[in-house]
Parts: C-alpha cells; structure tokens; sequence
C-alpha cells in the first residue's frame, strides 16, 4: 500500500501520466517535423531518462555540467548545455567533450576565444539568440553582433557552429494561451528570419527553441529544427493555470503528513515546506492571494482531483499551511497524508531528490 511507505514529505510520481506526456510531445515533434530534444533538468533522473531513451530520443539538453556528466556516464552521448557556457569549468568541458558529442552555447566573442584557445577536443557551438525574454543571449534583430560571433567561428578547429538557440521564457509569464501564442508566432517570424540571413554562412543549420508552454499549445513550429521543452515530463500548477496542460496531466504531488489542525481558523499545518517545495506561488485571485500548491486526496494508487476548498496559503522552511472550508477541514484529522501538486515541480523535483513511483518503486534523482 502506498501510503504505509510514506512518513515525511514524499514526491510522488506517476508513471502512467509521466509516459503519457513523453509520447505526447514525442508525436508533437513529429508532426512538426522537428527533433524533440528534452530539457532534462526537470527529473534529473537516469531512469526517468531510460524511458525517453526506450522511445527513440538520443538527444537531450541539460542546465549544468554535473548532470551533462551524471547522463553521459548513464549513455547520452548527444548532450547540449543550454545556458551560456562557464569558462571556468574549462577542464571538465574538455575531458566530457572527449567522450560524446557536447554542444555549448555562448553570446560573447570572449567565450569563443577562450573556447578555442583552451579546448583540445572539439565541441558544437549554439549562439543564444534573445526573441523577447530579455535574460541572455543576442537580440535576435543584432544581426551584425551575431554575424561577428559566426565569422569568428569559421576558420575554428575546436569550435563548429550549429546555429542559434532560443528560450522564449516569457511564456511562463503570459495571461493566457492567446498571449503564448503571441510569443510563439513572432519568436518564430525572427528565428526564421535569423535562418534565412545566415543558411549560407553555417553548413547545415540548427534552430533550437524550447519552452514547455508553446511546445505543449503550439502546433506551429516552421523553419524550427528542434524543440527543447522540459516541464512536459511533469507539468504542474504553473502549467495547469497557463493552459499547456490539463490536470490530469500533472505527474507529481507531494504527499504530506498533516501535524496540527487549528479548529478557529479552518488550517492544517502539514510537514512539508519551502524546503520540500520551493516558495515558487500564483496570484489566485485579484487581491493577489498566494497559492503555493493545489490541494489533493492522496489514495492507495496515487491521488484525486484538485479539491476546490482548500489551498496551500503559506510556507515556512519545513512546514506548510492549509486553508480549508469547513467540510474539508472536517475530513481531515492529525496523522492523515494529503497531497499538494506543486506550482513549479522542476523546483520541487529538485530539492527532494528522489521520487516514489504510485506503483511503489523509488526512483533515484543525480546526487547533489
């Protein structure tokens, strides 16, 4: 039984949904003719990885240099590190680069020289190109910034250029679909226009984009090679409230044990708190009330519907607050496990490190 396994803050996974979401952004790529290349920085977890790997997928992307490792040595051998690179971990880019196929990415004729300078094995090079999000990268309209980067590369031993890479983050901060969809179609109107002006200068060309909202939303992805989407593999309430996903879609809940119940104020503190979830929350209503979580049932195969009485109104380091109404409250006594699907599960994946599967199987995550 699942719940006799639990006795503190626990991440729950379920595989069904997992797998679900997997072959759906599988078919997605598909029809768009693009190469899924996943963002693994959400699961973070060789088996979660075996499971795309099982399907086909033989690329993926990663946000640091230990799990660009932890995945090689678990037999990836066509990785990319999708934020610009970290010249001071020259040492273990060189002997990684020396073992599979790495691709980096830089913004700066700086990195390109020190590149090329201090490597002895060679890598693919993605320029980050800025299509809105405004956090790195070239904008995508400095045509002649990207051109200094690309003729820099020409005459390159170590360095090949793969063409540009995109993340339009903004979507995680859209109103709604409309507005993803806004995002999408002109990060797609200058990628292309980005393509046209450079197919000549860069053999076979590449244009990366990735962000789990438009990847999920979007069935328009012309003049893009491969999408890079990562909170697929989970989703969560961020995602829910977006639109990129349905609630049932979401893969993962933390399950609580509930420590104290205040009868006056209708709340149950949980034991379960920022340091299980992160203090990622959404604005639940125009007085700006904070929701760190949606509330459910945990049962003896997963858990149930987001209950609409209660919410995750607060968080401390290791405890939690609940809001009920007054049936919910009642149904609910000291000792029981509740669930809270989180508003960023990447965040919360990685602060707990593993995860129990509903099938009763615990799933390692890279060690820390």
């Amino acid at each position: 039984m699942l719940e006799s396994k639990i006795i503190r803050p626990t991440l729950l996974l379920d595989k069904a949904k997992c797998l679900m979401n997997i072959d759906a952004m599988i078919a997605k790529a598909k029809r768009s003719n693009t190469i899924l290349r996943p963002h693994f920085k959400t699961h973070q977890s060789s088996e979660i990885g075996k499971w795309f790997m099982d399907r086909g997928i033989n690329s993926i992307a990663v946000s640091s240099m230990s799990m660009a490792n932890y995945f090689a040595d678990n037999g990836w051998m066509d990785i990319t590190l999708a934020i610009p690179v970290n010249v001071r971990e020259i040492d273990l880019i060189d002997k990684l680069a020396s073992k599979i196929q790495l691709n980096l990415v830089v913004e700066s004729r700086e990195s390109i020289l020190f590149l090329e300078s201090e490597l002895k094995h060679a890598v693919g090079i993605f320029i980050k190109v800025d299509t809105g999000y405004q956090r790195c990268g070239i904008p995508t309209e400095a045509t002649e910034s990207v051109r200094m980067l690309v003729d820099l590369m020409k005459d390159a031993e170590k360095l090949t250029c793969k063409g540009f890479l995109a993340h339009t983050g903004q979507n995680y901060k859209a109103k709604d679909q409309t507005e993803i969809h806004k995002n999408h179609s002109k990060a797609l109107l200058d990628l292309n226009e980005l393509k046209d002006l450079f197919r000549k200068d860069i053999p076979n060309l590449i244009v990366s984009l990735g962000d789990t909202p438009a990847c999920s939303i979007s069935e328009e992805f012309y003049g893009i090679d491969e999408i890079r989407p990562g909170n697929f593999v989970f989703y969560d309430v961020m995602q829910y409230v977006l639109g990129s996903c349905d609630e049932n879609q979401i893969a993962v809940a933390m399950a609580c044990p509930i420590i104290a119940r205040n009868i006056d104020r209708k709340e149950l503190v949980i034991y379960g708190g920022a340091i299980h979830l992160s203090k990622e929350y959404l604005e639940a209503d125009e007085e700006g009330t904070k929701l760190f979580g949606s509330i459910v049932r945990i049962s003896e195969n997963g858990w149930g519907e987001i209950l609409g009485g209660a919410y995750l109104a607060s968080l401390s380091q290791e405890h939690g607050i609940i809001r009920c109404s007054d049936g919910l409250f009642d149904s609910f006594q000291i000792g029981d496990l509740i669930g809270i699907l989180p508003v960023h599960s990447c965040l919360t994946a990685n602060l707990m490190g593993q995860y129990l599967s509903t099938d009763g199987n615990w799933l390692e995550m890279m060690p820390k």
